[in-house]
C-alpha cells in the first residue's frame, strides 16, 4: 500500500480527494436525529399506492385562475387526510401504557415547513420546522391553506428552530446541546409515554412531501421514518395511461405512502382508511 511519501511524485492523497469544504455539524439537527432513531424502533408498516388526482389538480388550477387566493396541493391533501382519519379514528390512536389505547376525535396534523435560520453569526441554513394544524378535520380547505401560509411567513426569533414554539429559543438551544441520553430522559421518554403530551406537542398525524421529483414522468414514493402513529408521505405526480369509462386517457397519478403503527391497528382497517382517502382525493373533496 503506498505511503504519503511515496505519492509526492505523482500526486498527494489530498490531490486524489480533490477540493472540499468542512462545516460544523449544527446541534440544531440533534432533535431531528433523535426522532429518526426513535422512529426506527416503531413497528411501522408502509403501504404504497397511487391515486388519480387529475380532476383535483384541474380544480386547483381553476381556483388559482379565478383571481382569488390559490390553494396549495399539500393543503388539499391535508384536508382529505383529516377527513379520512376522522372517519377511521383508530388509525391515529396512541398507546397509554401497555393495556390502554387513546382514540382522539380531533385530528391534529403536523406538517414540515422549511425556514432559513442563522444558527451562527455569518452563516445561515435551511431547517425543517414542524407546525401543527389543530382540528384539521373540522377546518375548511381555505382555512388550512391560510394557516400554513401564515406559518411560513411568521416572524422567527433569533436561533428559533420551531414555528410558534411554546419554548424560548435559548431553551431549545440548550436542549440541542445536551448529550443524547439526557435528551431522551428529559423529553423523548415522557413524550412517548404520555399520549396527551404527544398530541399537544406534535399532533397524531404527519403529512410530509418529497416534492415532485418525478417531473420527467416517472413515479417516486417516499418511505419516511418518524414517531407519529400515522405518517402520510406525498410523492411525485406522474402522467400515465388510465382507464376512464372504458377508454384509455392520460391521467395524473399521485404516488403516496402511508405508514401505520402495527401496535395499535391491523391491516384490514388500514385498507379501509386508504380506500377512503383515495375516494376523497379522487372526488375532489373540499374543492
Amino acid at each position: 500500500m503506498p505511503t504519503l511519501a511515496g505519492l509526492t511524485a505523482q500526486g498527494s492523497v489530498m490531490d486524489d480527494i480533490g477540493t472540499y469544504q468542512e462545516h460544523e455539524f449544527s446541534t440544531f439537527r440533534n432533535p431531528t436525529v433523535d426522532t429518526l432513531e426513535l422512529g426506527r424502533k416503531k413497528h411501522h408498516v408502509p403501504v404504497l399506492f397511487e391515486i388519480d388526482v387529475t380532476e383535483g389538480r384541474k380544480r386547483l388550477l381553476e381556483i388559482g385562475a379565478e383571481g382569488g387566493q390559490g390553494i396549495s396541493f399539500t393543503s388539499w391533501v391535508m384536508k382529505c387526510v383529516g377527513q379520512a382519519v376522522s372517519d377511521h379514528k383508530h388509525i391515529h390512536a396512541l398507546r397509554k401504557g401497555r393495556r390502554r389505547l387513546i382514540v382522539f376525535d380531533d385530528v391534529d396534523i403536523s406538517v414540515v415547513i422549511e425556514r432559513s435560520v442563522r444558527p451562527n453569526v455569518g452563516r445561515s441554513e435551511t431547517l425543517p420546522m414542524p407546525y401543527v394544524v389543530r382540528r384539521a378535520n373540522e377546518k375548511t380547505l381555505k382555512a388550512i391553506h391560510t394557516e400554513i401560509r401564515s406559518a411560513q411567513a411568521a416572524a422567527l426569533e433569533e436561533h428559533a428552530v420551531q414555528i410558534v414554539s411554546p419554548r424560548k429559543p435559548y431553551a431549545t438551544r440548550l436542549f440541542a446541546l445536551l448529550p443524547g441520553f439526557l435528551r431522551k430522559l428529559i423529553l423523548w421518554r415522557p413524550l412517548m409515554n404520555n399520549p396527551f403530551l404527544t398530541k399537544r406537542t406534535m399532533g397524531t398525524v404527519v403529512v410530509t412531501s418529497i416534492g415532485n421529483i418525478g417531473k420527467s414522468g416517472g413515479s417516486a414514493w417516499a418511505i419516511p421514518t418518524g414517531i407519529h402513529s400515522l405518517i402520510v408521505a406525498v410523492g411525485s405526480i406522474a402522467r400515465k395511461p388510465g382507464v376512464i369509462g372504458g377508454a384509455i386517457e392520460i391521467r395524473e397519478f399521485l404516488s403516496m405512502t402511508v405508514l401505520f403503527d402495527h401496535d395499535v391497528i391491523d391491516g384490514a382497517p388500514v385498507a379501509r382508511f386508504v380506500q377512503r382517502l383515495k375516494e376523497l382525493l379522487e372526488s375532489c373533496h373540499g374543492l
